[in-house]
């Protein structure tokens, strides 16, 4: 039975056509107090989502709901963190800029938080300047700097991509207090293409491919919709029938099977093992709007 839940946002017949390319999102509904990843392909349409629902573009077509209620930009935009997936700081400020100014834009911007925040990570050089920075250390930056904000709705574009594995796994970390400190409250949407090194991060998953959306729902209803299917490669010209996202090697083949059609693999000699949220990523991706 599908578990219903309260949203943080709710889109409603969201479109946005590019040349080559359009989003489409009949119905969809962001979990409220859940770490949320939004999961695909590049060119799946991710970022153009996210920055629809942070307000950076408005020339779409559709309705969205913030919190519960709200619709009017200017009463949710202090409400939403976003990191970006390049850097949007002034490329000759400081730490210390960063930290002087921000109070002045946002109300709730605390520098003390700021810096401890930039500590824990590693990040004490204040003098340096955004131009200087690598990927990784801007990514830092943004990431300390919307989490020094009081926000209910953290919207992160890629924030795993340039960080390395120690740092990686902090960013867990400070996603799990964001979403404790809200009693309920908070809530995390980020995107990713690799699900890997933040599977442990994620209650809800959302998969785009093609502009669309192909899949979503909690991670433990997920594992329990989907099987991986291993068999041998004599087997293979009958499992790719049955099996999304199919691969096929010289000593083995497997996909993911809808636990509805697994009496189809009936007397076949196969492996049925539950799937971790990457292979069932890596699954959908692979079938894509299949």
């Amino acid at each position: 039975m599908e578990r219903t839940f309260d949203s943080v946002a709710k889109l409603h017949n969201i479109e946005k056509s590019y040349t080559n390319f359009t989003l489409s999102l009949p119905e969809l509904c962001i979990p409220k107090g859940f770490s949320t990843a939004l999961i695909g392909e590049n060119g799946a349409g991710k970022t153009t989502l996210l920055k629809i629902l942070t307000g950076l573009n408005d020339e779409y077509s559709g309705d969205i709901e913030y919190f519960e209620g709200l619709r009017e930009k200017h009463l949710i935009i202090d409400r939403i963190g976003y990191t970006s997936s390049t850097n949007y700081f002034n490329p000759s400020w400081k730490l210390e800029n960063i930290s002087e100014f921000s109070p002045y834009i946002y109300d709730s911007f605390n520098s003390d938080t700021f810096y401890k925040i930039l500590n824990e990570t590693d990040m004490i050089n204040v003098k340096q300047s955004i131009s200087q920075m690598s990927d990784g250390m801007k990514m830092k930056t943004m990431i300390a700097a919307t989490l020094a904000r009081k926000t209910e709705f953290l919207i992160m574009d890629e924030p795993a991509s340039p960080l390395d594995p120690i740092m990686r796994e902090k960013l867990c970390d400070l996603i799990r207090a964001y979403i404790r400190q809200g009693n309920g409250s908070n809530s995390v949407l980020f995107s990713t293409h690799n699900i890997s090194d933040m599977e442990n991060v994620t209650d809800y998953a959302i998969f785009m491919a093609d502009g669309m959306v192909v899949e979503q729902g909690f991670v433990e209803d997920l594992k329990e919709k989907y099987y991986l299917i291993k068999g041998e490669p004599s087997h293979a010209k009958i499992l790719k029938e049955f099996l999304i996202g199919f691969t096929e090697s010289p000593y083995n083949c497997q996909g993911l099977c809808l636990i509805d059609d697994l009496d189809k693999l009936a007397g076949m000699d196969v492996t049925v093992e539950t799937p971790t949220l990457n292979q069932i990523s890596v699954g959908i991706m692979k079938g894509g709007a299949k």
